[in-house]
Protein backbone atom coordinates (compact mmCIF):
# COMPACT_ATOMS: atom_id res chain seq x y z
CA UNK A 1 0.00 0.00 0.00
CA UNK A 2 1.39 3.39 -1.01
CA UNK A 3 2.03 5.63 1.99
CA UNK A 4 4.11 8.41 0.39
CA UNK A 5 4.00 9.93 -3.07
CA UNK A 6 6.31 12.73 -4.21
CA UNK A 7 5.30 14.40 -7.48
CA UNK A 8 7.52 16.72 -9.53
CA UNK A 9 9.10 18.21 -6.43
CA UNK A 10 11.29 21.25 -7.10
CA UNK A 11 12.99 23.61 -4.67
CA UNK A 12 14.82 26.71 -5.84
CA UNK A 13 16.75 29.20 -3.72
CA UNK A 14 17.71 32.70 -4.86
CA UNK A 15 16.77 34.44 -8.11
CA UNK A 16 18.27 34.89 -11.59
CA UNK A 17 22.09 34.93 -11.34
CA UNK A 18 22.08 33.60 -7.78
CA UNK A 19 19.44 30.90 -8.40
CA UNK A 20 20.26 27.44 -7.08
CA UNK A 21 18.01 24.47 -7.81
CA UNK A 22 18.33 22.25 -4.73
CA UNK A 23 15.74 19.76 -6.06
CA UNK A 24 14.85 19.36 -9.72
CA UNK A 25 11.50 17.72 -10.56
CA UNK A 26 11.77 14.69 -8.28
CA UNK A 27 9.08 11.99 -8.27
CA UNK A 28 8.88 8.64 -6.44
CA UNK A 29 6.59 6.65 -4.16
CA UNK A 30 7.08 4.56 -1.02
CA UNK A 31 4.94 1.69 0.23
CA UNK A 32 4.02 1.13 3.87
CA UNK A 33 6.73 -0.73 5.76
CA UNK A 34 9.56 0.05 3.34
CA UNK A 35 12.98 1.00 4.66
CA UNK A 36 14.49 3.46 2.16
CA UNK A 37 18.03 4.84 2.22
CA UNK A 38 18.64 8.19 0.52
CA UNK A 39 22.25 8.74 -0.48
CA UNK A 40 24.25 11.39 -2.31
CA UNK A 41 27.14 13.79 -1.94
CA UNK A 42 26.96 16.84 0.33
CA UNK A 43 24.83 19.50 -1.33
CA UNK A 44 23.02 16.99 -3.55
CA UNK A 45 19.61 17.87 -2.10
CA UNK A 46 19.06 14.96 0.33
CA UNK A 47 18.25 17.04 3.41
CA UNK A 48 16.13 19.47 1.36
CA UNK A 49 14.08 16.50 0.15
CA UNK A 50 13.58 15.21 3.69
CA UNK A 51 12.55 18.66 4.97
CA UNK A 52 9.97 19.00 2.17
CA UNK A 53 8.53 15.55 2.84
CA UNK A 54 8.36 16.41 6.54
CA UNK A 55 6.56 19.70 5.95
CA UNK A 56 9.42 21.63 7.55
CA UNK A 57 9.90 23.65 4.35
CA UNK A 58 7.73 24.34 1.28
CA UNK A 59 8.61 23.42 -2.32
CA UNK A 60 8.84 25.89 -5.17
CA UNK A 61 6.56 23.50 -7.05
CA UNK A 62 5.32 19.93 -6.83
CA UNK A 63 3.30 17.86 -4.36
CA UNK A 64 3.88 15.57 -1.38
CA UNK A 65 1.11 13.13 -0.44
CA UNK A 66 1.20 11.19 2.83
CA UNK A 67 -1.60 8.66 3.23
CA UNK A 68 -3.28 10.34 0.26
CA UNK A 69 -3.25 13.79 1.88
CA UNK A 70 -1.62 16.70 0.03
CA UNK A 71 0.36 18.10 2.94
CA UNK A 72 0.90 21.49 1.29
CA UNK A 73 -2.84 22.04 1.00
CA UNK A 74 -2.85 22.33 4.81
CA UNK A 75 -2.57 25.59 6.75
CA UNK A 76 0.53 26.31 8.82
CA UNK A 77 -1.23 25.17 12.02
CA UNK A 78 -2.73 22.10 10.34
CA UNK A 79 0.62 21.00 8.95
CA UNK A 80 2.23 21.36 12.39
CA UNK A 81 -0.45 19.08 13.88
CA UNK A 82 -0.17 16.65 10.96
CA UNK A 83 3.61 16.51 11.37
CA UNK A 84 3.38 15.75 15.10
CA UNK A 85 0.96 12.88 14.47
CA UNK A 86 2.05 11.40 11.14
CA UNK A 87 5.78 12.12 10.83
CA UNK A 88 8.59 11.14 13.17
CA UNK A 89 11.74 13.23 12.73
CA UNK A 90 15.21 12.08 13.82
CA UNK A 91 18.20 14.37 13.33
CA UNK A 92 21.97 13.99 13.64
CA UNK A 93 21.83 16.15 16.77
CA UNK A 94 19.32 14.75 19.19
CA UNK A 95 17.34 17.93 20.02
CA UNK A 96 16.24 16.61 23.40
CA UNK A 97 14.77 18.95 26.01
CA UNK A 98 17.53 19.21 28.67
CA UNK A 99 15.18 19.65 31.65
CA UNK A 100 13.03 16.61 30.74
CA UNK A 101 14.00 13.06 31.61
CA UNK A 102 14.04 10.13 29.17
CA UNK A 103 10.39 9.20 29.64
CA UNK A 104 9.26 12.85 29.39
CA UNK A 105 11.29 13.46 26.23
CA UNK A 106 9.83 10.36 24.56
CA UNK A 107 6.24 11.31 25.45
CA UNK A 108 6.63 15.00 24.52
CA UNK A 109 4.69 14.63 21.21
CA UNK A 110 1.74 13.20 23.17
CA UNK A 111 1.86 16.11 25.61
CA UNK A 112 1.96 18.66 22.77
CA UNK A 113 -1.16 17.05 21.28
CA UNK A 114 -2.91 16.70 24.64
CA UNK A 115 -3.10 12.95 24.03
CA UNK A 116 -3.09 10.28 26.71
CA UNK A 117 0.12 8.28 26.62
CA UNK A 118 -0.32 4.65 25.57
CA UNK A 119 1.63 3.18 28.49
CA UNK A 120 1.85 -0.26 26.88
CA UNK A 121 3.42 1.19 23.72
CA UNK A 122 5.69 3.46 25.79
CA UNK A 123 6.99 0.52 27.82
CA UNK A 124 7.47 -1.56 24.65
CA UNK A 125 9.47 1.23 23.04
CA UNK A 126 11.61 1.87 26.14
CA UNK A 127 12.34 -1.86 26.35
CA UNK A 128 13.22 -2.03 22.64
CA UNK A 129 15.55 0.95 23.12
CA UNK A 130 17.24 -0.70 26.11
CA UNK A 131 16.49 2.30 28.33
CA UNK A 132 14.56 0.57 31.13
CA UNK A 133 17.15 1.67 33.70
CA UNK A 134 17.45 5.20 32.30
CA UNK A 135 13.81 6.39 32.35
CA UNK A 136 14.41 9.07 34.98
CA UNK A 137 17.77 10.25 33.65
CA UNK A 138 18.23 13.69 32.06
CA UNK A 139 19.89 14.00 28.63
CA UNK A 140 23.21 15.21 30.11
CA UNK A 141 23.39 11.95 32.08
CA UNK A 142 23.28 9.86 28.89
CA UNK A 143 25.82 8.92 26.22
CA UNK A 144 25.38 10.16 22.65
CA UNK A 145 24.05 6.77 21.57
CA UNK A 146 21.54 6.73 24.44
CA UNK A 147 20.37 10.24 23.58
CA UNK A 148 19.78 9.19 19.97
CA UNK A 149 17.77 6.20 21.24
CA UNK A 150 15.56 8.65 23.15
CA UNK A 151 15.12 10.66 19.93
CA UNK A 152 14.05 7.46 18.15
CA UNK A 153 11.56 6.72 20.93
CA UNK A 154 10.14 10.24 20.64
CA UNK A 155 9.74 9.73 16.89
CA UNK A 156 7.95 6.40 17.37
CA UNK A 157 5.61 7.19 20.27
CA UNK A 158 2.70 8.56 18.20
CA UNK A 159 2.88 5.62 15.76
CA UNK A 160 3.63 7.91 12.79
CA UNK A 161 3.06 7.02 9.16
CA UNK A 162 6.70 7.74 8.33
CA UNK A 163 10.01 8.13 10.15
CA UNK A 164 12.39 10.62 8.51
CA UNK A 165 15.96 10.21 9.75
CA UNK A 166 18.59 12.73 8.65
CA UNK A 167 22.07 11.26 9.23
CA UNK A 168 21.01 9.79 12.61
CA UNK A 169 24.41 8.14 13.13
CA UNK A 170 26.53 11.08 11.92
CA UNK A 171 27.45 12.15 15.45
CA UNK A 172 28.16 8.68 16.84
CA UNK A 173 31.03 6.20 16.94
CA UNK A 174 30.82 2.97 14.94
CA UNK A 175 29.47 0.84 17.83
CA UNK A 176 26.70 3.31 18.69
CA UNK A 177 25.95 3.77 14.97
CA UNK A 178 25.38 0.03 14.53
CA UNK A 179 23.09 -0.02 17.57
CA UNK A 180 20.99 2.88 16.18
CA UNK A 181 20.63 1.26 12.75
CA UNK A 182 19.72 -2.07 14.39
CA UNK A 183 17.03 -0.24 16.41
CA UNK A 184 15.60 1.40 13.30
CA UNK A 185 15.57 -1.96 11.49
CA UNK A 186 13.90 -3.53 14.52
CA UNK A 187 11.16 -0.85 14.57
CA UNK A 188 10.73 -1.36 10.82
CA UNK A 189 10.11 -5.08 11.37
CA UNK A 190 8.25 -4.94 14.70
CA UNK A 191 5.86 -2.09 13.88
CA UNK A 192 6.01 -2.29 10.04
CA UNK A 193 7.34 1.25 10.38
CA UNK A 194 8.09 3.10 7.14
CA UNK A 195 11.53 4.72 7.31
CA UNK A 196 13.37 7.15 5.02
CA UNK A 197 16.99 7.42 6.11
CA UNK A 198 19.63 9.82 4.82
CA UNK A 199 23.14 8.46 5.15
CA UNK A 200 26.66 8.93 3.77
CA UNK A 201 27.56 5.42 4.93
CA UNK A 202 27.41 2.87 2.11
CA UNK A 203 27.26 -0.06 4.56
CA UNK A 204 24.20 1.44 6.26
CA UNK A 205 22.52 2.13 2.91
CA UNK A 206 22.99 -1.49 1.83
CA UNK A 207 20.84 -2.63 4.77
CA UNK A 208 17.79 -0.79 3.41
CA UNK A 209 15.12 -2.36 1.18
CA UNK A 210 15.82 0.22 -1.51
CA UNK A 211 18.36 2.96 -2.17
CA UNK A 212 17.48 6.31 -3.76
CA UNK A 213 20.53 8.23 -4.97
CA UNK A 214 20.29 12.02 -5.31
CA UNK A 215 22.76 13.88 -7.52
CA UNK A 216 22.52 17.58 -8.36
CA UNK A 217 18.93 17.67 -7.14
CA UNK A 218 17.80 14.72 -9.29
CA UNK A 219 17.21 11.02 -8.64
Amino acid sequence: MEILRVENLTKTYGKKDTEVKALDNISFSVNKGEFIAIVGASGSGKSTLLHLIGGVDKPSSGKVYINGKDIYSLSKDEIAIFRRNEIGLIYQFYNLIPILNVKENITLPCDLEGKKVDEKRLNEIIQMLGLENRKEHLPNELSGGQQQRVAIGRALINNPSIILADEPTGNLDSKASKEIIDLLKNSNKKYNQTILLITHDENIAKQADRIITIQDGKI
